[in-house]
């Protein structure tokens, strides 16, 4: 049924509809048996640490606000069922045309993002290279090559924390300093 190759665009939704529009589009996946043109769906989020009443705690939050991430393959037919799913606005692109984002903003989106081969073992010692524990350093507790995070004990507010962190999130490091 599908031609060509899925490749990632952007949808833009109204403010706070996000997760609204992404649930949307997998009813209407499941409602059509679209699971071959529609492979992915995502809201990039990230993870910040937000301080309320003198407590603080580690919250999601999402990165780009009003825009939902969708892997599919295009047709016409798929831009107007999409278009005409509640909450949203429409493609981003000129006039509203999809365009595909290339390789290099997927990376730099971190929309799939697969570590080939980990070299870290449990007991390394790692620093923390992106979110919102960006630079703490800690030891690795456990690996899950499938989800492809790892368990990392942290000193964070005076006392041991362990955290989950994506591998592509972490530098291996001699002794800690």
């Amino acid at each position: 049924m599908s031609q060509g190759t899925a490749k990632w665009y952007v949808i833009h939704t109204y403010s706070g509809y996000e997760a609204l529009v992404k649930d949307s589009l997998e009813k209407l996946i499941e409602n059509n048996n679209l699971s071959d043109t529609i492979l992915d769906i995502k809201i990039p989020m990230e993870e910040t640490i937000e301080e309320k009443n003198g407590k603080k705690k580690v919250v999601l939050r999402k990165i780009l606000p009003c825009y939902v991430f969708i892997k599919m393959v295009y047709s016409n037919d798929m831009w107007f069922l999409i278009t005409n799913s509640r909450g949203v606005t429409g493609f981003v692109g000129p006039q509203g045309k999809a365009i595909p984002l290339g390789e290099d903003e997927v990376k730099k989106m971190r929309l799939e993002e697969r570590v080939e081969s980990c070299d870290l073992t449990i007991g390394d010692n790692v620093k923390i290279i992106s979110g919102a524990l960006d630079s703490f350093i800690g030891t690795v507790e456990d690996l899950n090559m499938e989800t492809q995070k790892a368990k990392v004990k942290v000193s964070m507010f005076g006392r041991d924390t362990e955290v989950e962190v994506d591998f592509i999130q972490l530098d291996k490091i001699g002794e800690v300093q």
